[in-house]
């Protein structure tokens, strides 16, 4: 059964409130026996009051918007993130949902495209915000004061803001925290700067992970982290920065002796230092990982180059809080697949405040978004269930994560997010370039074929992609930022979804209606023509070609 504009069990619930129970004197009077309803049918109800009232606005807020985009039976930005993957493989992963490339299989409610953002029409509203205005705003530190404003300590780095600061060498916070950032190539589309955002991921793993002897070793816990990597990606071999073997009490290289200073290390079965007495397990994190990420506004700089801006959207944070083994979590996703079998809709399970949500496969999920002043917050329930979309039953990632499968192999990896030093190469069976293949498959250069800069940069007139223009390409850099006028112009748009703060409504920064995306889901869709569906791997051939930046990584 398809929504209305207001559902009747909030009807339901907000006839229960009298007039007392309002602060606006000159509201409505009624007799004892009349009741005053703060919103009717029919009005547009702020995403606020839904909250306010614990009102459920969309019950399927697991389905992202991308979902919502119309393939006109070729167009495929679907792929990305809905793959099945044979079973010799022996994936932990097992959601195995390749189908939904291009195939609407929504509930009834999922019908309804409930991220009506995507329909307005922002242009007017920003008319009147200046650039001076907004570089202003976005260049102010408003994660700062949240860590002393109730920000968890967990999703607590010192100078986050201006990464220069707060990260050293290979990546290591200088707080002394354990947090490490690491470099990565960002998912294809909704995280390319073009396309709204800029952002950047952290990992921490326990205290385990980065001692010997209970002692802290940077070496321990560089040698760990590449391991873990190694893991997740399934290779056998990585460069890491100089290590000492002695320090590590281990001979990592494979050479028979105990080295002051090697550059590459092999798998192991077993971590090192203090946990190695936990095993490497395949492509599953350690329990007790931790993962930050920022959602940033886009930077613009005095040469109009394209930066993290300061000012942050979101700080978001992930932990492994429970070990499931490959057996547990494919009871996990055979439940999962149960349940939409039988017409159920997905349940959010809520842990407070301090700890945001369960995914039900191990991690916890929390985040905190920007409220009406600029200031970050917690975000409701509600608004946290819209994680589990992307970090929950998704085929193509790797135990519920994206980042760290496409980090920078090696000692290159390690440190702050810098797209200037990654090359647009294939993924993993793939012969061209990841971002090439994508803007071919899709027709455009986001998921809704909307992103009219990067059509008229990438694409000839008649809507070709010009792939020989894209190969020329120094970096990602120049591929997936856009001009410092877009830029402005998405932060603008941004800053006024945070103003109306409905986000329950939609994230995503579009500056005009989306034209290409389907309010409501009818059996007259033409589904994705099996031509135009396909097998991808997120992980990434660095070393593809002789060019890579990455290629002595090997």
């Amino acid at each position: 059964m398809k929504k209305t504009s207001i559902s009747l069990s909030l009807l339901t619930l907000l006839s229960t409130m009298l007039i007392s129970a309002c602060n606006d004197e000159s509201a409505l009077h009624n007799s004892a026996q009349d009741t005053v309803y703060p919103y009717s049918e029919g009005d547009d109800i702020p995403a606020l009051a839904y909250m306010e009232h614990n009102e459920v606005y969309n019950p399927e807020s697991v389905i992202p918007p991308q979902c919502y985009t119309k393939t006109n039976g070729q167009n495929n930005p679907c792929y990305a993130c809905h793959q099945s993957y044979d079973k010799s493989e022996n994936r932990p992963n097992q959601m195995g949902d390749g189908t939904l490339q291009g195939n609407y299989e929504f509930s009834d409610v999922g019908l309804t495209n409930s991220w009506k953002n995507l329909f307005v029409d922002r242009r007017e509203l920003i008319a009147d915000i200046s650039d001076e205005t907004i570089l202003d705003y976005i260049g102010e530190d408003n994660y700062t004061a949240s860590t002393a404003n109730g920000l968890p300590d967990e999703m607590q780095i010192k100078q986050l803001s201006y990464p220069d600061e707060a990260f050293g060498e290979h990546g290591i916070a200088n707080d002394g925290s354990g947090w490490v950032a690491y470099n990565y190539k960002p998912f294809p589309s909704t995280f390319w700067p073009t396309n709204g955002s800029t952002g950047d991921a952290m990992i921490r793993l326990p205290a385990a992970f980065q001692q010997r002897q209970g002692e802290y070793s940077e070496d321990v816990y560089l040698a760990n982290l590449t391991l873990l990597e190694m893991a997740l990606k399934d290779v056998n071999s990585l460069a890491v920065p100089p290590l000492n073997e002695q320090t590590i009490g281990m001979d990592l290289n494979g050479d028979g002796a105990l080295s002051e200073a090697v550059t590459h290390i092999q798998r192991q079965s077993h971590y090192v230092g203090d946990a190695s007495s936990i095993e490497l397990s395949y492509q599953l994190y350690p329990q007790g990982t931790e993962l930050l990420h920022t959602v940033r506004y886009i930077g613009v700089d005095d040469e109009g180059q394209i930066y993290n801006a300061p000012r942050m959207k979101e700080v978001r944070y992930m932990q492994k809080s429970l070990f499931r083994s490959k057996e547990s979590l494919a009871s996990a996703y055979y439940a999962e697949a149960k349940d939409k079998a039988f017409e159920k809709l997905p349940q959010t399970r809520y842990l407070g405040e301090e700890k945001g949500i369960d995914n039900g496969f191990g991690w916890t999920l929390n985040a905190y978004i920007e409220d009406k002043q600029g200031q970050l917050r917690p975000q409701h329930e509600q608004e946290l269930a819209f994680c589990n979309g992307c970090h929950k039953t998704v085929g193509s990632t790797f135990d519920q994560t994206f980042s760290f499968a496409r980090k920078v192999p090696g000692a290159k990896g390690w440190g702050y997010i810098n797209l200037h030093e990654i090359d647009d190469v294939p993924n993993i069976n793939e012969q061209e370039g990841e971002f090439l293949t994508y803007m071919r498959r899709v027709g455009g250069g986001d998921e809704f074929r909307q992103n009219a800069e990067m059509l008229a940069r990438w694409f000839n007139a008649e809507g070709k992609l010009n792939e020989a223009k894209v190969k020329q390409a120094n970096s990602v850099y120049e591929l997936i930022t856009p001009s410092p006028e877009r830029a402005l112009a998405l932060n603008k748009a941004y800053q006024t979804i945070v103003k109306e703060q409905s986000y329950l409504f939609g994230r995503d920064a579009t500056i005009t209606e989306a034209t290409n995306v389907l309010s409501e889901i009818d059996a007259e869709q033409p589904p994705l023509l099996p031509e135009h569906r396909y097998h991808w791997d997120m992980r990434l051939d660095w070393f593809a070609g002789n060019e890579s930046k990455v290629a002595d990584n090997r």
